[in-house]
């Protein structure tokens, strides 16, 4: 099953425009399309959400030295200030989901 691709930029002012989501099949889209509508009828944010969606047309794999990255460079500032809060925030939203160990792009090669 293909992953559902979601990068969203929600000021719509970003360096390089607007955020996609990139989705597989029909069901993707519609979890997607539902979800954006959901932020804009709650105003969660002050303005509409600008992502597109776009089909998945080809997946490219990352070069080998971002496969894995937080564990190969857990002190990188941009994952200690980003990342690992949202990892520690996980841990403690859904502490059932969580695991210990992850699993890696390595690991499923």
């Amino acid at each position: 099953m293909a992953r559902l691709t979601i990068r969203i930029d929600l000021s719509g002012h970003g360096a390089i425009g607007p955020g996609k989501i990139f989705y597989a099949d029909e069901s993707q889209k519609r979890i997607a399309e539902a979800y954006i509508a959901q932020l804009d009828r709650a105003k969660v944010f002050r303005r509409p959400i600008v992502t597109r969606l776009e089909r998945l047309t080809a997946f490219y794999a990352a070069e080998d030295y971002h496969q894995d990255f937080l564990i190969k460079n857990p002190s990188y500032p941009y994952i200690v200030i980003n990342d690992l809060p949202k990892i520690a925030s996980l841990k403690t939203v859904f502490p059932a989901r969580y695991r210990e160990q992850p699993v890696t792009a390595q690991s499923t090669r």
